[in-house]
C-alpha cells in the first residue's frame, strides 16, 4: 500500500492500518514488499498459481522463505 509515496505518507498509511487493527477490523494486506507484510501482518498466506501453498502466522515466516515458496525452490 506504501508504494511510490514518501517515507512521511508511508508512516501515516502504516498508522491508520494500525488504528483499524486495533478498533477490531480486519484487514487484508496485498503488497509485494516483503517486509512491509511480515512487519503489518499477524498472519501471512503464501499465494502462488491461484493457490496458498502456506499460511503461518508472519512471526513464523522469513522473507527468504516466502521466496522460496514463491519461486517454487521449497516444498510446501
Amino acid at each position: 500500500p506504501t508504494r511510490g509515496v514518501d517515507v512521511g505518507a508511508r508512516e501515516e498509511i502504516f498508522d491508520i492500518i494500525g488504528s483499524l487493527v486495533e478498533s477490531g477490523m480486519a484487514v487484508v494486506l496485498i503488497s509485494s514488499d516483503l517486509g512491509e507484510v511480515l512487519n503489518l501482518s499477524h498472519r501471512v498466506a503464501v499465494y502462488r498459481d491461484g493457490r496458498i501453498l502456506r499460511m503461518d502466522d508472519a512471526d513464523q515466516l522469513t522473507s527468504e522463505t516466502i521466496m522460496q515458496l514463491l519461486t517454487g525452490a521449497e516444498a510446501a
